[in-house]
């Protein structure tokens, strides 16, 4: 034999080695199509005490001092000039050389449960649940207009194109559901208030493969768009129709090695079993009345309420992170009606949501978060309205792993800055993961040579809300 019988171009050896490569990874994406859906973080960091996470999404910015944060102070100052000790210097986002005026809280606070709560009256539904709420009211963040701040809150950065956090919790845990995709989300909205679109990059898998990005379920109507076979078109037909394709893609994979079509592949298995898990999914028929009463659900009107339900459901069957948006929370104006419109629409459903999963024995393991992307300001705007607020607003947490039952951190006597234990979206987000058995320093993926994290370069977990 001639020596150059053995030997193989440069490019062709690196080629068929990537290719092997690939074939190792299909072989992975296969098993993950059968049932099997492991996350990069495997084993866990550390022990888990939450499995899947329901983010109540308030989008627009609710006022922490018509909710959680009681400042009688404030009250007592309504009508007076802001003291310039609080502003000087601060970002405003439209009272800008505006004459800066106290705004007194618009509804009375009242204490719930064993644990003494202070939560806004409108929202007595949520009092009765008191004793197993986590009231944060010492968050802080830095973008102080709506669709950056929805950016640094979803993905942990400013930078468009960086996964969300629900992407990054998919990535780093895989899916329960061999079904239903990892990461979902609803939209709600309601009476009232000032609509702000809400980008679908929110949900995005940014830098990550594609199929861990969010998929949107429509709460009205058809769930997902084609769910139905086209009239001709039954189940074994679509089924050849699939595999036909998948075998098509799969040797594009073993020549190219791209992971888009690992991706691909991966969506068309899960587009497939789809169209037999989503209708049972949406069918509330064999829910009682007393649970859709709990809930004041009516299926298929597209409300907050019918999505607390539907996300209950989806926790049940092994979604991973289920995220509720929920709009019009923008109140320039007419923010005593307006504020009132949004409890009423989210106050009974929240509060059933938690009973619910505590009653199914799956709040110890289910991390509810309702918060938005920042608070309102403690001066007026316009008289009747608050001006977007960055510097101390309030979250609520449940389950999980989170202590029941208490009140962390604070805003000075006016709710103008996080004053005791401040909490940025950095630490809220390093805390959701630990509570994911997730070391948040640990979840990261190389992009242009360096490290890229949720939680960036900060962080600090929150213990003392932990159990």
């Amino acid at each position: 034999m001639k020596p150059c019988d053995c030997q193989i171009h440069r490019r062709a050896f690196l080629g068929r080695g990537i290719a092997c490569v690939g074939l190792l990874g299909l072989q992975n994406l296969l098993a993950q199509d059968s049932g099997a859906s492991h996350g990069v973080v495997n084993p866990l960091h550390h022990p888990a005490k939450a499995k899947r996470i329901i983010f109540l999404y308030q989008a627009g910015g609710p006022s922490h001092l018509e909710t959680f944060d009681n400042k009688p102070k404030l009250r007592e100052e309504a009508g007076k000039p802001m003291p310039e000790s609080f502003t000087k210097g601060q970002q405003i986002a439209q009272l800008q050389g505006a004459k800066l005026t106290c705004f007194g809280p618009q509804y009375e606070f009242k204490k719930f449960g064993k644990s003494g709560q202070e939560i806004c009256e409108l929202f007595p539904h949520l009092g009765s649940v008191a004793d197993d709420l986590c009231i944060v009211r010492s968050m802080w963040t830095e973008q102080i207009n709506h669709d950056p701040a929805h950016t640094i809150m979803n993905t942990g950065s400013i930078i468009p194109g960086r996964p969300s956090m629900g992407s990054w919790v998919f990535y780093g845990l895989g899916a329960d559901a061999s079904d239903l995709p990892g990461f979902v989300v609803l939209l709600s909205t309601g009476e009232g208030g000032q609509m702000q679109p809400i980008a679908a990059r929110q949900w995005s898998a940014g830098l990550l493969p594609s199929k861990f990005q969010g998929v949107k379920l429509n709460s009205a109507g058809d769930p997902v768009l084609y769910i139905q076979n086209p009239p001709g078109v039954n189940a074994k037909l679509q089924r050849q129709s699939v595999d036909a394709i998948n075998k098509l893609n799969r040797a594009e994979f073993a020549a190219l090695a791209d992971p888009e079509i690992q991706t691909r592949i991966a969506q068309y298995e899960m587009a497939f079993a789809m169209q037999s898990s989503v209708p049972g999914l949406m069918d509330m028929s064999k829910e009682p009345q007393s649970v859709l009463d709990m809930y004041g659900a009516h299926p298929g009107d597209g409300s907050f309420a019918s999505n607390c339900l539907l996300a209950r459901r989806l926790a049940e069957r092994g979604v991973r992170f289920i995220q509720l948006y929920h709009r019009d929370w923008d109140h320039h104006r007419g923010l005593k009606v307006n504020v009132a419109l949004k409890a009423k629409e989210t106050d009974q459903a929240t509060a059933a949501l938690i009973t619910d999963l505590k009653q199914r024995g799956m709040l110890d393991d289910t991390l509810v978060i309702w918060g938005g992307e920042f608070g309102r300001t403690p001066m007026s705007q316009g008289g009747d309205g608050r001006d977007h607020h960055i510097k101390g607003f309030s979250y609520m947490l449940a389950g999980g792993g989170t202590k029941p039952g208490i009140t962390y951190g604070t805003t000075d006597e006016l709710g103008y800055a996080a004053e005791q234990n401040p909490v940025s979206v950095h630490d809220f987000h390093a805390t959701m993961l630990h509570l994911l058995g997730i070391d948040h320093k640990r979840l990261a993926v190389k992009f242009q040579g360096l490290d890229v994290r949720l939680t960036g370069i900060s962080g600090d977990v929150v213990r003392d809300i932990l159990t």
